[in-house]
């Protein structure tokens, strides 16, 4: 059974326009939602993509989905939503303004060729803000920040995103009698394709400027910008050669079974800490102390922090565990501290040092602790790496955390240990373990 055809994806519920008296946006968006009605798009399957701006108040007056964003960045968010969801129509609606905050975000979309359709309220300034001058403004253009006349050149849109690839580009203005099948030819067509519509902004623009319809129109032999469609072209479209390359290259997912198959002894949950350097392996075995904590079917968190740089500087771990769903991931008062280097020392020196009493801090024993109210531990760990593997100093410490704690069994690291790190690290890494648990016996 076919749809009943829809007569406007405006309905009145939604209520009056809220743009001033013969702005061009309302027209604009009439214009649209004749082209919507002439494709007769599924309002399921049909995405309305704003920003900030005058023009970012329409989503909400469209019987289709909506979705609002930040100043210059409704291409970004249209992009999301167009590779997640192919089947969709996404039409992103923008300003003058937003073209010159977003202005790299443009490129790229033309550069990408997306089956997208940009729409460009385009007034010649920041409607919204008070009429400041915009990247479009003409030469000579008396605007808010411009008073004595604008000095810069405006951009040319339309030559600016052909030249960066878009495959479909037209301008016009929001009088022009044929603007809606110019939307629905835009929306139809299989790549990214643009519209800069032209039109005047009643409360800033239009009375600095003596600016009307027939100005508007003189506008296009000043600034020497052509009209109408400038650009239709065919190159690959990127979503579908995404999808073409992911499926080539597609390799068939390595299952990780996480069954519970040990027990824990928490009845709260618990924050565990471990500072060292960059090359201690710190984050990959904090990985592999939170898949052990889920074997024993504990929730487990995991937050890394580490510097730019490559090799060095510091590393730091936060795991959480917990019997329960964790909601909080922040360790605001970590109950087990390891720090196995100078470097995660530099890092963590002032949070050592509002350590509660409660903690229980492992340092190795050629470090000086600082001043701190937790329960100080200092442990050979790097002498033991040393004797185990390079590698292992943070297997050490958290083995012989996980031997005072109780936390859960030291066997539930050695299964993770075993299941998910290759033979080799495995090996390395058991031998961690039992030398952890030693230096804590």
């Amino acid at each position: 059974m076919n749809a009943p055809e829809v007569v406007s994806y405006m309905p009145r519920e939604a209520g009056p326009l809220p743009f001033c008296p013969g702005c061009g946006h309302e027209r604009l968006l009439k214009e649209l939602d004749r082209a919507l009605v002439r494709l007769q798009v599924d309002p399921s399957k049909t995405v309305i993509v704003t920003d900030i701006g005058c023009i970012g108040l329409s989503d909400r007056y469209f019987s289709t989905s909506g979705f609002h964003g930040l100043h210059g960045r409704s291409l970004t968010y249209a992009t999301g939503l167009k590779l997640a969801r192919p089947e969709l129509t996404v039409i992103a609606l923008i300003g003058d303004g937003g073209c010159g905050i977003g202005g790299a975000h443009l490129l790229n979309a033309a550069r990408r060729n997306l089956d997208l359709t940009l729409i460009i309220a385009n007034n010649f300034n920041y409607g919204m803000t008070g009429g400041q001058h915009s990247v479009t403004t003409p030469i000579g253009g008396v605007t808010a920040t411009t008073a004595g006349g604008n000095l810069e050149g405006p951009m040319d849109i339309c030559a600016t995103l052909a030249g960066a690839g878009a495959t479909w580009v037209y301008r016009g203005m929001t009088h022009d009698a044929d603007l809606a099948e110019r939307i629905a030819q835009g929306v139809r067509h299989p790549g990214f394709s643009v519209l800069d519509v032209w039109e005047l902004c009643t409360a800033y623009y239009t009375p600095r400027n003596d600016m009307n319809k027939r100005e508007l129109i003189n506008l296009v032999q000043t600034t020497g910008m052509a009209t109408g469609l400038l650009v239709e072209r065919e190159r690959p479209e990127f979503g579908a050669a995404c999808r073409a390359n992911g499926a080539a290259k597609a390799k068939a997912p390595r299952s990780i079974v996480m069954e519970r198959a040990f027990a824990h002894a928490l009845d709260r949950q618990v924050g565990i800490v471990i500072a060292g350097s960059a090359g201690q392996k710190v984050k990959s075995a904090a990985t592999i102390l939170g898949r052990a904590g889920i074997l024993c079917g504990l929730d487990a968190t995991q937050k890394d922090d580490y510097p730019i740089t490559i090799m060095t500087g510091h590393s730091l771990s936060e795991i959480n565990f917990s019997p329960e769903r964790i909601e909080y991931t922040a360790i605001d008062s970590p109950d087990w501290f390891a720090v196995v280097s100078i470097d995660g020392l530099k890092k963590t020196r002032k949070w050592i040092g509002r350590l509660p009493e409660t903690c229980t801090l492992l340092i190795d024993e050629t470090l000086e602790a600082p001043p701190t109210a937790a329960r100080v531990l200092a442990l050979p760990l790097l002498k033991a790496a040393k004797e185990v593997g390079r590698f292992s100093s943070s297997v050490i410490a958290m083995a012989a955390i996980l031997a005072r704690s109780r936390i859960f069994p030291l066997a539930a690291f050695e299964e993770a240990i075993s299941r998910y790190q290759s033979a080799g690290v495995a090996e390395m890494n058991l031998k961690a373990v039992r030398k952890g648990a030693e230096l804590v016996a």
